[in-house]
């Protein structure tokens, strides 16, 4: 079984509409503008997001800075115009931080967890000054992707992966050469890590795994490499993609001509809960997201005809692009990207319009949206938008602003 088939529902019958797709994410925005709640103006967390941390959530994956992110690259792109003052709320965000950060509590968290993309504060600090720039918010940045270069989770979510996503961004943001040393410096100590068959040892939560996913391991890592572009040396691109494909040929398991790969390197698909997963942050579709511009082609549309053939998540895990319908459509996209077969972005389009309807089923169930950037609708809206425009971006990781 390459996949849980219960954790899956019938793609919609609803056909691609550009202009309901348009229309779908500017509810969601407006959506969002009318949900601000409290004095310090936040956003509710939804339980699973707000799991073991304190209320408001303040980060990029789940939190407030995730959303003003996603308002953003929306309103850059034309795409749906917010109410809001994105900038005070960018700045607020990170003063609410640095008085209550919301940590996970009761886990042993890797360090220096302040220096994490996804979960801390430079994240946070990345789109303030995207936002409101300034010197001091640079200053504060640099000194936090500096600091994570020790950090030995080498994923994407805690370790330097995130922050060299970071040094990147700011780099094209700025041209300034403090960003090139901390990229080629965080590049370095990652590098170093590797192991010798081209593997990294993820350090987390009081455990060591040896992780394949997009989320907490190798494609992730790589990503995070090769988009440094031009930074990143001939010798070691050359030598990250074909040792980084041989270990996906060998890791991948097949049904039927059709491959899935586990989230840690081992022969079988179930994770320790029995689970066998197919989404962006474990399995075959973020391995599709990740690695599509280096994998054997052959490979990669196998895997993203299982995605296609699985279709769309079910409400349990939902719409989103962490686990959900619209970060499984971004494979889809990807392979439209790779091969120009117009077919994928159908299948892609139709997946948007399933992913949307979700937004709407849920709301109508909770009585309210789910205010996040990877578990929640903004990262459907920012799936949908790049079906309308026919681009294949995953958000943040593929491009800084959207």
């Amino acid at each position: 079984m390459l996949y849980t088939p219960e954790a899956f529902e019938p793609l919609t019958e609803t056909a691609w509409d550009e202009t309901r797709a348009r229309d779908r994410v500017g509810e969601i925005v407006a959506d969002v503008d009318g949900a601000m709640r409290g004095s310090r103006l936040m956003w509710r967390a939804n339980e699973w997001d707000g799991w073991h941390g304190t209320s408001p959530m303040k980060n990029l994956y789940v939190g407030a800075t995730g959303v003003i992110w996603a308002l953003d690259a929306l309103r850059r792109r034309g795409l749906a115009e917010t109410s809001l003052d994105l900038p005070d709320l960018a700045t607020r965000t990170l003063e609410l931080f640095r008085e209550r950060p919301d940590f996970m509590k009761g886990m042993k968290l890797p360090e220096p967890k302040e220096s994490a993309l996804l979960t801390g504060e430079t994240g946070i600090l990345l789109v303030a000054w995207r936002l409101a720039p300034s010197a001091e918010l640079e200053t504060a940045l640099l000194e936090r992707v500096r600091a994570n270069m020790q950090n030995r989770a080498d994923e994407l979510m805690w370790g330097v992966p995130g922050t060299l996503h970071a040094a990147r961004a700011m780099l094209n943001w700025t041209g300034d050469e403090r960003w090139r040393e901390a990229w080629l410096e965080s590049a370095d100590a990652l590098w170093s890590r590797r192991e010798p068959d081209g593997m990294w040892v993820q350090r987390m939560y009081e455990r060591e795994e040896r992780g394949l996913s997009a989320s907490h391991g190798l494609v992730g890592n790589v990503l995070a490499l090769l988009g440094g572009g031009e930074l990143l040396t001939a010798e070691r691109r050359e030598r990250l993609v074909r040792e980084t494909s041989a270990i996906l040929v060998r890791t991948a398991v097949f049904e039927d001509g059709r491959p899935n790969w586990p989230p840690r390197e081992r022969p079988t698909l179930p994770g320790p809960d029995g689970q066998v997963r197919l989404q962006w942050d474990y399995g075959g579709a973020g391995v599709v997201v990740s690695a599509a511009e280096y994998l054997d082609e052959e490979l990669l549309l196998a895997g993203a005809e299982l995605v296609w053939e699985a279709g769309p998540h079910g409400l349990e895990k939902g719409p989103c692009i962490c686990h959900g319908t619209s970060g499984n459509g971004y494979a889809l996209l990807k392979m439209f990207a790779r091969t120009g077969d117009e077919r994928w972005l159908e299948r892609a389009r139709r997946f948007a319009m399933h992913a949307l309807e979700q937004v709407e089923r849920l709301r109508t169930e909770r009585g309210h949206g789910r205010y996040s950037l990877w578990t929640g609708d903004l990262g459907v809206a920012l799936f949908a938008a790049d079906c309308v425009e026919a681009t294949t971006g995953y958000p943040v990781l593929d491009s800084p602003d959207g």
